[in-house]
């Protein structure tokens, strides 16, 4: 008994003993487990607080964004403020200046110790800077905006294109829907210059419809109400600054209706405001205003005629032509650089016999070529008197120019189409490269005008007056018929151009005379005050003049051609943006 006793106690001291190590182990293994949860704590908190650091700083960066379009838009000359010492402001530092005093601007700042412009409403714990490069806004109207956001030791940098919105945000895009009263009469006194909105009545004014051979393959905006007589489809964004009392912002006039891809529309927005002329063009060929036009572009002086070559050059006739530089507001004095060509006879108004056959020079390249009527202006350096032009007296036929319209046989569609010192411009050819004619009277599209590469090459078309497809007819009247004979041979007409008419149309010469002509295909953008027809026909068939094949170029949504004309009321719009490796590190030093 007393050995069992033994032997227990023994037993029972051993089993204490494993009792104690293994409470011991699970009091580390618990006591391990408390510091690893502390510690998986406190890093999640840390890494929770370093996600949400980093979203705010990329937040900052895009509030740099935002901030910066609210200063163009409350002073359309900001563009030209910056840091010319910042790094990515170097292809553009000279035309870059420092706002000062009350108009300082913190986001200017640059290293540790420069400043940085506070998030509004963040109580300053996320702020940001931006550098400007505006060395495309001279030829496209491009500025890039390279935006640093800073949170809680976090930086982040976007860059962003900001591309002033305007006319070539549409593929079509007009002030009134109706027909302009002076396209075939140029000395009509009627008024349509009427929205549909706006009055009672308009019935002096031919309304223009879409149809059901119509197919707008992009956006569209009107400031009128937009109307139509048939399924016409409209295969893009549709805006207009009608807004119905009630149902769908649109009239429909009979037929079937029309069909919108993009449900709601059209939609109803702000009026976009046509200028008044195209003069904000004609500026960029003056050499006296370095800080505005740093490069200049061309300015021709009465009837010119363009021609491009696939090689890059253009043939220009322009036997008016005197000076293709000036300066002052006046135009008193003058040059003519090399690349507008060599006014006169050895120039500009070379002949081969009696026909004018100009001068082959290379494409001025990201510039403008503006037409000018011939001035009667003393003192300008372009004015000539009578019919005398720098190379002597020329011979306008009645009704008509000295470069070869009307043509041979042609009746002219209207009094004053050919004016002999009119500032029309006559274009056609195979463009290779990038730059903007612009007119003081009317563009004349006689041929073809096509990209040599599409991806690459850009024209705008700018017609104070009306922009014409040429469509010469021959008019006979034998007793009681009237015939039409085209002049032109073929079919088919394709125009790769942003089109704007800014005081009238876009249409067809002749559109309702003669046979059906093809298909008139456009590949860019059309805007202009008035709608212009370009044929007639029912349905799907056309009886004269073309169908439309209208196709937007979708890289005007991120571009423009140089210089080309904006809305009265210019308002800028982020068409790009991209993050890379921060531009500063959070002590404000660059990365």
């Amino acid at each position: 008994m007393h050995i069992l006793r033994l032997i227990r106690t023994r037993i029972d001291d051993r089993e204490r003993g494993i009792a104690m190590v293994m409470v011991i182990g699970m009091t580390v293994l618990l006591s391990g487990l408390v510091v690893a949860g502390i510690a998986y704590g406190t890093g999640a908190a840390r890494q929770s607080q370093r996600d949400q650091n980093w979203s705010s700083a990329l937040a900052a960066a895009y509030a740099g964004i935002e901030e910066y379009e609210s200063r163009l838009a409350n002073d359309l000359g900001y563009f030209a403020y910056g840091n010319p010492a910042a790094p990515f402001s170097a292809t553009s530092a000279a035309r870059l200046t420092l706002p000062s005093g009350a108009s300082a601007n913190p986001a200017f700042g640059l290293g540790p110790s420069g400043t940085w412009a506070n998030v509004a409403g963040s109580a300053g714990a996320a702020q940001f800077r931006y550098e400007v490069d505006s060395s495309r806004f001279y030829i496209d109207g491009t500025l890039r905006l390279r935006s640093t956001g800073r949170a809680g030791g976090e930086t982040r940098t976007i860059v962003a294109d900001i591309k002033q919105k305007g006319f070539i945000d549409f593929l079509y895009f007009t002030d009134y829907e109706v027909m302009d009263p002076q396209a075939l009469n140029p000395t009509s006194t009627a008024d349509c210059a009427i929205h549909y909105y706006d009055a009672a009545s308009r019935s002096h004014c031919s309304t223009i419809f879409f149809g059901g051979a119509d197919v707008i393959n992009g956006p569209l905006h009107t400031n009128d109400a937009l109307q139509t007589n048939g399924p016409a489809r409209f295969n893009g964004k549709v805006t207009t600054a009608y807004k119905a009392a009630s149902g769908a912002n649109y009239v429909r006039s009979g037929g079937t209706a029309p069909t919108f891809y993009i449900a709601g529309d059209p939609q109803s927005i702000a009026t976009i405001g046509m200028p008044a002329t195209n003069s904000q063009i004609k500026k960029e060929t003056r050499s006296d205003l370095p800080a505005e036009v740093p490069v200049t572009g061309c300015l021709y002086t009465g009837p010119t005629k363009i021609t491009f070559h696939d090689n890059g050059q253009m043939t220009v006739i322009s036997p008016w032509t005197k000076a293709t530089n000036t300066t002052g507001t006046s135009d008193t004095t003058g040059t003519a650089p090399a690349k507008c060509g060599t006014p006169g006879a050895s120039g500009l108004a070379a002949k081969t016999g009696s026909v004018f056959t100009g001068q082959r020079i290379n494409i001025p390249q990201n510039l403008v070529v503006y037409v000018q009527n011939v001035p009667s202006v003393a003192g300008n350096v372009n004015t000539t008197s009578g019919s005398t032009t720098p190379t002597g007296s020329v011979t306008c036929p009645s009704g008509g120019n000295a470069i070869g319209y009307p043509m041979t046989d042609e009746t002219a569609p209207f009094s004053g189409a050919y004016g002999c010192r009119n500032g029309d411009v006559f274009v056609q050819g195979t463009l290779k490269g990038n730059m903007t004619i612009a007119s003081e009277n009317y563009i004349y599209v006689t041929g073809d005008i096509r990209y040599s590469n599409s991806g690459e090459d850009m024209l705008g078309l700018v017609g104070n007056n009306a922009v014409w497809v040429y469509n010469p007819m021959r008019v006979t009247t034998s007793w009681s018929t009237t015939t039409y004979t085209a002049l032109l041979s073929g079919s088919n007409r394709r125009i790769d151009a942003a089109i704007l008419s800014v005081a009238h149309t876009f249409m067809v010469q002749n559109y309702n005379r003669g046979s059906a002509r093809g298909t008139l295909t456009v590949n860019g953008a059309i805007g202009q005050k008035f709608r212009g027809p370009v044929g007639t026909g029912s349905g799907a068939s056309m009886t004269t003049g073309y169908g439309k094949d209208y196709n937007y170029d979708e890289r005007f949504r991120y571009t423009a051609p140089p210089k080309f004309l904006s809305p009265v009321t210019t308002t800028y719009g982020v068409s790009v943006w991209i993050e890379v490796e921060p531009a500063f590190r959070p002590d404000g030093s660059v990365s």
